[in-house]
Order: structure tokens, then sequence, then C-alpha cells
């Protein structure tokens, strides 16, 4: 696992020795301060497409906890790899203000997301969708399978907390400020 920070983000590209080819140093622009949505999807997209060999070979599958690493940081972005075993998933939660996206590798995945003011909606994810969402969205992962599943995650701007919810409801029924709409 990567765990060191660059110490001058600026124009530094942290990236994992196992990813750390042309294809990903040119897609990653670390001078890039802030990502859109379509930029974290078409990320993702092209890091599951062109190096799906590689993440097989990184990706760790542990039925006792979830399991991730970090694939990329910079200034703007951060680029992470997760696999999900039988039975896994996260908490209610939104990105802290990020926007992110995210495209399964393997297996599929079930989402349940929402957006303030907006009914919690429920999605299948298989294998190659990609999924891109702005900073004003909560969402829940879940492995309902019998087979694990992984996906890559990008979110910008990189290293903001998630806040966790009770439920998802709680999240849809607060504006983007936080107050009940």
């Amino acid at each position: 696992m990567i765990t060191s920070v660059p110490v001058n983000l600026k124009h530094a590209r942290d990236i994992h020795p196992d990813i750390d080819v042309p294809v990903v140093r040119d897609a990653i622009h670390p001078e890039r301060a802030l990502w859109s949505p379509a930029e974290l999807h078409g990320l993702t997209s092209l890091v599951a497409a062109e190096l799906a060999t590689p993440l097989l070979d990184i990706v760790r599958f542990d039925a006792e906890q979830r399991w991730w690493t970090r694939l990329a940081l910079t200034m703007g972005v951060e680029l992470w790899l997760l696999s999900w075993a039988p039975g896994q998933g996260t908490e209610p939660h939104d990105h802290g203000g990020a926007s992110g996206a995210f495209t399964m590798t393997v297996g599929e995945l079930s989402e349940e997301y929402a957006h303030p003011g907006g009914p919690v909606r429920r999605a299948e994810r298989r294998a190659g969708d990609t999924v891109g969402f702005g900073p004003d969205r909560a969402h829940q992962l879940r492995n309902d399978k019998l087979w694990p599943a992984a996906s890559v995650h990008a979110y910008s701007p990189p290293l903001r907390p998630v806040r966790e919810y009770r439920r998802l409801a709680d999240f849809a029924g607060t504006s983007a400020s936080g107050v009940d709409a």
C-alpha cells in the first residue's frame, strides 16, 4: 500500500509503483487543481480499461474486512482501488464536498444514492459500469453477490473526510448546506 504524501503536491504525482506507466502519468495531470465529475469518470474508466491486468495483480480480497489501496495522488485528485468480498459494504456517506467517480472492474455492487431533497434511489453496478457524481451526493455500496467485486474510485479535491449518515434518507432530506429542505 502507498501511504506517503508528497511534500509539494503542486506538480507532484504519487503513483502506485505497479501502475506507474505512461498512460497513467499522462492521465493524472498533476497541475490540474480541481477535476469535474466528467473528468473523474474518464479517469476511472481509463484506468480500469487500460490497466485491467495490473489491477488484478494488485487487488486483494479479505473476507474479514474491506481492502483498499491508493493508486495515485496529486494536488487535484486521488485514485483508489477497492475490493469487496461478499457481504461487505459501506455505511451511508458523502465525500466531504468532493466530486467523485467509480468504475467497476470485477463483479457487481448494489448502490443506493441520494441528492438533497430527492428520493433514495437504487442501482446495480456491474463490471464495466462507471458512475460520476458531484459533491451533492451521498451513497452506500454493498456486495450482495456470492462472488467478490473490485472498483476504481477517484475524488477531487483529494483527501476530504467522508461524512457518514445513519441512513441515506437523512441526507436526502437536507439541502447542500445541511439545512432541512
